[in-house]
């Protein structure tokens, strides 16, 4: 039924209400049907709402369709040239599948080898990488390293540059000949030099879904995935080096931990000015601190007899750090005196932010108030041990019910012991030739650890470890009420009293980890169970790391829709991501769909670097959940609700959490908005049903698990 329709049935219904009211008055039969009109009314209101669901998912996906279609024909042809991706968002009503790139270590101690070129070659590189959707989002000192570091491969007329299903490691720049866009065994077109392809490969390693074959005789430059993480680790380190080192000469700044110099070194603005320009005028207000990472400065005051030089200043030097303070007026001038300056600048309300009043830290760590300001009590995040008898269970005990879950890697069976009916765990089954292949090791051992460390009434608890010579075990305890995923599949969305309770059980858990240093990156509704009380219990940590205060890591890893701009960009992040995708995750509680959704995740990931401020929002979200939401999902991590130096605080403070009690949900007081029903400690009717596995993995006896 359309709009209209519905408004001018309210209208006629409401005119009837008003109508028979005037002319009853006492009358009770007329009453009756008037009430009768209004449960009539009731009724039409929930058509209503299941209808604008409805149409909300079919405009996700009619959008979704016509960006698509809205492309140009290069574009169209290079975007077949990227992962396989049978996920497009929830358009399928499938589940979101997470990706995970080999770890890559912060150290500075790495060699990038470059490669000599002429001015031309140059120029069609960086010209190509410009008009990359991607790359020309990076940055133009990690475009120039792109460029001096890409090397040159000759391409014989007949021959594959990409080859359709195969693993890709590789990005490409066609620099001669022609190029034909082959799918399924069908020529899609053909591409000539100047061309930039196979970006998604430098990313994470994925499999090839087109070929690209060369109609001619031809050159392409090439840039390994390797060397790719080499620039970007490198130069990222660099800066943040740099920028660490010029703070602390700031005398102000000096007692300041490490952490907290680093947190400001991510709000660091650079701005260029020109000789002659005017940096600060004397007499103006201002917030803004600079110090001079290039070029010189001279300072002048303006006296009776005209404007009278005072002092040089030059790189390494700085200025204007009362403004941080105070906001006295400027008691000289900053004049540019070299052809180019370059300030790294900080605003007052930014270092507020991050720092706060610089009295209160002359003599404290910063990491010290951070603490201070968000953790909770043991007494609230700690779940007693379990007891012995539920450790003292060896696998060849164990019976498998039915299948919770699967994954690439492998299954989550729901299993009792044998010996024991009542007591039903969660089995996840790993496949050692699948981790070994795709170098998952790492995050293997790390999810085991971090998951073995944490006690928290919100994060599923792992109880112990198996291994033999096909899979890997993770024996967990089992939450029955089913995935947040299903319970949201099934209903369309969440009215924001549900959503926030489920937000705030998430909130609980990111601070839990977050005070013991360990970043989450996987968060989505796949990875949120029930338990049999309605509460949220968070599973998978696969792309779970630990993360020293003050450091990034480069990993990239994450499940497409939900990764924050720094990891796609490959900037180093930190915890900063979990808030990031705590923004996405209430966008699909309250919707059903998350705000970036696209055929594949290249796709995805530029539409998340155009921003969050571009989605648009269906008309029954709230203005204040739009507000907390965009505070969650800022382009630059350190604005992030959260992050800053209050915290969790800060979200607990939000207008979207007015009234909601915190300290019901801790205490378990608070009665959860869904109960889901469970018949008995084998009951799996809250999930999905899934087919035997009939795949019988080879066997892995490299030993790397030998510690598991």
């Amino acid at each position: 039924m359309a709009s209209d329709d519905v408004e001018i049935l309210k209208t006629l219904i409401s005119d009837m209400e008003t109508e028979l009211k005037e002319k009853c008055g006492e009358n009770s039969m007329l009453e009756a049907e008037v009430r009768t009109l209004q449960r009539k009314l009731a009724r039409r209101d929930n058509e209503i709402l299941k209808q604008e669901r409805e149409l909300h998912k079919l405009r996700s996906v009619l959008q979704q369709a016509s960006s698509m279609m809205s492309k140009e024909e290069d574009h169209l042809l290079l975007s077949t040239i990227q992962e396989h991706y049978s996920i497009p968002g929830q358009i399928a009503m499938n589940k979101k599948i997470g990706v995970s790139g080999q770890s890559v270590p912060a150290t500075s101690d790495v060699k990038i080898h470059r490669h000599e070129k002429d001015f031309r070659s140059k120029t069609l590189i960086k010209e190509a990488i410009m008009e990359n959707d991607f790359l020309k989002n990076l940055s133009p000192s990690h475009v120039r390293e792109l460029v001096e570091s890409m090397h040159e491969k000759k391409v014989a007329k007949g021959s594959y540059v990409i080859r359709e299903g195969e693993s890709g490691s590789h990005l490409y720049v066609s620099a001669e000949g022609e190029y034909d866009v082959i799918k399924d065994g069908k020529v899609l077109g053909r591409l000539g030099a100047g061309k930039a392809f196979g970006e998604l490969a430098i990313l994470y390693n994925c499999k090839r879904t087109a070929s690209i074959k060369a109609v001619t005789d031809g050159i392409v430059w090439a840039l390994e995935r390797k060397v790719f993480q080499q620039i970007m680790v490198s130069t990222g380190l660099k800066k943040i080096e740099n920028q660490v080192a010029f703070l602390r000469i700031v005398p102000l700044l000096s007692k300041l931990s490490n952490n907290a110099l680093m947190k400001m070194s991510d709000v660091l603005e650079l701005e260029v000015y020109r000789k002659g320009d005017y940096i600060v005028r004397q007499g103006t207000s201002g917030d803004t601190f600079y110090i001079i990472s290039e070029g010189d400065v001279k300072v002048t005051k303006r006296t009776e007899t005209g404007e009278e030089d005072i002092r040089q200043l030059t790189k390494g030097d700085y200025f204007g750090e009362q403004a941080l303070l105070k906001t006295d007026l400027r008691t000289a001038n900053v004049v540019a005196n070299s052809s180019v300056v370059e300030c790294l600048t900080l605003d007052r309300e930014s270092f507020f932010q991050l720092v706060g009043d610089l009295t209160e830290l002359r003599d404290k760590e910063y990491s010290d108030i951070i603490n201070n300001k968000t953790k909770t009590s043991d007494k609230e995040n700690f779940i007693s041990q379990p007891s012995q008898e539920s450790i003292n269970v060896e696998l060849n005990d164990l019976d498998v019910i039915a299948t919770l879950g699967v994954g690439g890697f492998g299954r989550v069976e729901l299993v009792k012991c044998r010996d024991r009916q009542s007591m039903t765990f969660a089995l996840k089954c790993l496949k050692k030739q699948h981790i070994v292949e795709t170098q998952q090791q790492e995050h293997v051992f790390s999810e085991r650890n971090i998951m073995f460390s944490c006690r928290h009434q919100f994060i599923t608890r792992l109880y112990k470890t198996y291994r033999d010579r096909k899979y890997v075990y993770m024996l967990m305890e089992a939450s029955l009420g089913g995935e947040v995923w299903t319970i949201l599949r099934d209903r369309g969305w969440f009215d924001d009293s549900t959503a926030r309770f489920y937000v705030a059980c998430v909130v609980s858990a990111l601070d839990y980890l977050h005070n013991r240093g360990i970043i989450y990156r996987d968060l989505k509704p796949e990875n949120l169970l029930l338990d049999k009380f309605g509460y949220v219990k968070v599973v998978d940590f696969g792309f779970s790391k630990l993360v020293e205060p003050g450091n990034k890591t480069w990993t990239f890893c994450g499940t497409p829709e939900y990764v924050a701009p720094e990891i796609i960009l490959n900037k180093g992040h930190d915890r900063a991501v979990d808030f990031w995708s705590l923004g996405v995750l209430m966008y699909e509680l309250l919707t059903g769909t998350p705000p970036f959704t696209a055929s594949d995740p290249m796709k995805v990931y530029n539409i998340i670097l155009r921003g969050f401020d571009q989605i648009e929002f269906p008309r029954h979200i709230t203005r204040t959940a739009v507000t907390i939401m965009k505070r969650f999902c800022r382009e630059n991590p350190v604005e992030r609700l959260g992050y800053q130096k209050d915290g969790i605080l800060d979200i607990k403070k939000h207008r979207w959490f007015q009234g909601f009690d915190w300290e019901g949900l801790i205490s378990r007081n608070l009665a959860p908005p869904i109960i889901p029903k469970i018949h008995g400690p084998g009951d799996t009717s809250n999930f999905d049903q899934y087919p035997r596995d009939e795949d019988v993995p080879g066997d892995e006896i490299s030993g790397w698990d030998k510690d598991f």
